[in-house]
């Protein structure tokens, strides 16, 4: 039971890369990395639960936390490089 999740989730994580690489634009990328790590968080709990580790859940959490952190700080990254590029391509040149 617990095998066929973790191939599950391995597989949607192979599907998320795919996308990674191909996807058109940065935001796309930015969605298939979040999911990876969000597929990573749910691997690590059902690895754990499987193998009886005690701390599972802990350091699940603590994985979603940085991604969640690391995401967001990505897309401000993404949002403010694009405005100052927006507003150097609207300037006139001196």
């Amino acid at each position: 039971m617990f095998f066929a999740a973790a191939l599950a989730i391995l597989a949607t994580m192979a599907l998320a890369l795919i996308r990674a690489f191909l996807g058109p634009t940065a935001y796309d990328r930015m969605l298939a990395t979040n999911m990876v790590g969000t597929n990573t968080v749910l691997l690590i709990a059902v690895a754990g639960y499987a193998i009886g580790w005690e701390s599972f859940v802990d350091v699940a959490l603590l994985y979603a936390m940085v991604n969640f952190v690391s995401t967001v700080a990505i897309m401000r990254y993404f949002e403010q490089g694009k405005s100052e590029l927006e507003i150097s391509k609207t300037e006139e040149p001196q």
